[in-house]
């Protein structure tokens, strides 16, 4: 599978997996048969990590899936979209869980390093070197590829917490060092949901028989997995009850807030300017990688290259296409020399959501939003979905026609 940070091969994965989009996604979509050389997965799209990087936008994949299917054949694949932004939603009310998993996270890594019987846990479980070959085949899988199917990553998260028993923030910055498409809020909620967290007292139980049906299309046949918790593992409890918070989200932009010089910053979750529709040219691109901020630790070299990769892609095509220069803002340097020395007083600046990206960027970035500086741009379907994110995805769900009429996608299939 070619997995080149460029929107170009984004667009060509798209088109490829456009045939499978409708009925066979439905009735294929839960099997892991395992990385091929040649086209990937062909059961399922494989999208998200250039989705993850902003150089496609859940619209325009809806836009074009519904261009070649009904609504009611590609159903499940539209709903699997729109899980992508019910957790963005979902996260956006509740940033006490992003923050929280922040700080037990580092304090979960401390406890690694100190204590020589969970490192030594953490790191057969990390290596692959558990003896429950499916777990330790995904392990190995997840560094070497930088991707691993979204039913792996359930059966691995369950394994992680209730077989292992290890810290599920652990896990989850596992994946995020390693998962080219690593996102804030898809990673910690998913890892939530199967610790029975985000639907309290609902956890994900991994079963052999289970995994060995859809690990059996594997070139090297299905995945054993021996020993697994069974039904008896109880699910995870916290003290904390995050209550969401109103949403504050910017409104649509017009072209009158463009009408002074500007410059268009492109980050980690927002690598290239066309999903943007921006209305008017920038005067100056602005490049700001911040892929170390994702974890503690060292990066894996699939998630580090794809990030960094999208941001150098998407930051020439944007200077070529406006006939602009481009900067790149280190971290650690200031923004507003950039600013100056382009003449320019604005920023039009690609929503940071909650997660790291934000917690990177914004503390540059608030001085100048306080003077009225930085322009917010916020896709539509964001906006009318993001208020629907208040508890379990149903509200979303129920909501998905309506939302697709109202950001008129799929209006002219």
């Amino acid at each position: 599978m070619d997995f080149t940070p460029t929107r170009a091969r984004g667009q060509a994965r798209l088109t490829e997996f456009l045939p499978a989009a409708g009925r066979r996604y439905a009735e294929t979509r839960n099997a892991d048969d395992g990385p091929r050389e040649d086209s990937g997965r062909g059961n399922v799209s494989q999208l998200s990590p250039w989705l993850h990087a902003g150089l496609l936008r859940e619209a325009e994949v809806l836009e074009a899936v519904l261009g070649q299917h009904s609504p009611s054949a590609a159903e499940k694949f539209i709903a699997e979209v729109f899980w992508r932004i019910y957790f963005k939603g979902y996260l956006e009310q509740r940033p006490a869980i992003w923050a929280d998993y922040v700080t037990a996270r580092d304090g979960a890594l401390a406890a690694v390093d100190a204590n020589a019987g969970l490192r030594t846990a953490y790191t057969q479980a990390t290596e692959g070197r558990t003896g429950i070959e499916a777990f330790d085949v995904w392990a190995e899988e997840l560094v070497a590829t930088g991707y691993l199917h979204n039913h792996a990553r359930m059966w691995f998260a369950s394994i992680w917490i209730f077989t292992l028993k290890l810290d599920w923030r652990l896990g989850a910055d596992f994946f995020l060092k390693h998962l080219m498409d690593g996102d804030a809020a898809s990673n910690t909620l998913s890892w939530r949901w199967v610790a029975g967290l985000h639907t309290k007292g609902k956890q994900y139980i991994a079963r052999a028989d289970n995994i060995a049906r859809y690990t059996s299309g594997r070139p090297e046949g299905p995945l054993s997995a021996d020993g697994l918790a069974g039904d008896e593992a109880e699910p995870l409890t916290e003290p904390e009850d995050y209550t969401r918070q109103r949403l504050d989200l910017p409104g649509p932009v017009s072209e009158a807030d463009f009408a002074q010089p500007f410059a268009l910053l492109l980050h980690d979750e927002a690598a290239h300017h066309a999903p943007l529709a921006l209305p008017a040219a920038p005067a100056l691109v602005i490049g700001a990688a911040r892929p170390e901020a994702r974890s503690p630790g060292s990066l894996g070299d699939h998630a580090r290259n794809f990030a960094e990769g999208a941001l150098a892609s998407g930051m020439a095509e944007a200077s070529s296409a406006f006939g602009c220069p481009s900067a790149e803002w280190r971290a650690g340097e200031p923004l507003a020399p950039l600013l100056d020395a382009a003449g320019v007083k604005r920023i039009a600046l690609p929503y940071l959501p909650t997660g790291w990206t934000r917690d990177a960027l914004w503390p540059d970035l608030a001085s100048l939003a306080a003077e009225g500086r930085v322009i917010t741009l916020l896709g539509d379907l964001d906006r009318a979905t993001w208020p629907l994110a208040k508890a379990g995805f149903f509200g979303v769900a129920k909501a998905i026609d309506g939302l697709l009429g109202e950001c008129g996608i799929g209006a002219g299939g």
